[in-house]
């Protein structure tokens, strides 16, 4: 039900897209994170004080929690700490020794701890990812399958590294991989290459790492996206089908379509 789901919001458009599909939730925003508010029920809450989080998300009602929107890693305060933090600070700082994916899967580990669901954003609303197929635009020429193929090849290859979940290929060359500073920087790399460097044309690729846990940082792309995509010269963007979002679908579809750009599942 989602009068028992929270919202746990980071910055980008998924949290109040999951917010306006489940009116009910609650929205739990966090100190130090840009977010929107939406108009329903809200609950302010700090990284420094898990406890806190912990008894409001019960007294509140919340069996489940869905992580949606990006978050970069907080700037803790140990003497804000409140008893929970303290006694989890050991072994969260243990994990953000590694990378994010085992940080992450350590969060999910201490929510389930306390008797709460994690559900991924794409469980709480299936639309958000899309089958296999073409979903927008014309058909992507022979020439760009191969450069599609080359790119998730390369993100399985990085999937061990943990990298990113973006590459861009051109005509069988490397142009970019996504890391820390996000698909938009990467993007934004491609299009500062020297022209002598690079032929006209080719495909962005998002895809979740592999082993990735996709009930949080499941990727995405949307109408950002695409503008970036077009200003960095390529043809097209690929994603892998059912583990790519799709924000804000219907805009994401028009931008792509009105940029004679196409938008591949595969």
């Amino acid at each position: 039900m989602s009068s028992a789901l929270a919202i746990l919001a980071g910055q980008g458009a998924l949290p109040q897209t999951l917010s306006a599909a489940k009116p009910d939730a609650l929205f739990v925003s966090f100190d130090g994170v840009d977010v929107e508010i939406p108009t329903s029920r809200h609950l302010a809450a700090s990284f420094n004080k898990f406890g806190t989080l912990f008894d409001a998300l019960k007294t509140a009602g919340i069996t489940t929690i869905t992580f949606a929107g990006g978050m970069s890693r907080p700037a803790l305060d140990p003497a804000a700490f409140d008893a929970k933090t303290i006694t989890l600070a050991p072994r969260l700082m243990a994990a953000m020794a590694g990378g994010d994916d085992g940080l992450l899967r350590e969060i999910i580990a201490v929510f389930e701890d306390e008797g709460f669901t994690v559900a991924g954003a794409h469980q709480v609303l299936p639309d958000l990812v899309a089958q296999a197929g073409l979903l927008a635009g014309h058909d992507p020429d022979e020439a760009a399958r191969i450069d599609a193929k080359r790119g998730i090849d390369i993100l399985h290859a990085l999937s061990p590294m943990d990298v990113g979940q973006g590459v861009v290929v051109a005509h069988g060359l490397c142009l970019g991989v996504e890391t820390l500073q996000g698909t938009d920087a990467m993007l934004a790399f491609v299009a500062a290459t020297p022209k002598h460097l690079r032929r006209t044309g080719g495909v962005f690729v998002k895809s979740a790492k592999s082993g990735q846990d996709l009930r949080v940082d499941m990727p995405a792309i949307g109408p950002d996206t695409v503008a970036s995509v077009v200003a960095a010269g390529l043809g097209g963007i690929v994603i892998a089908a059912g583990s790519v979002m799709i924000l804000k679908r219907a805009k994401t579809i028009q931008a792509i379509e009105a940029a004679g750009l196409f938008l591949l599942a595969i």
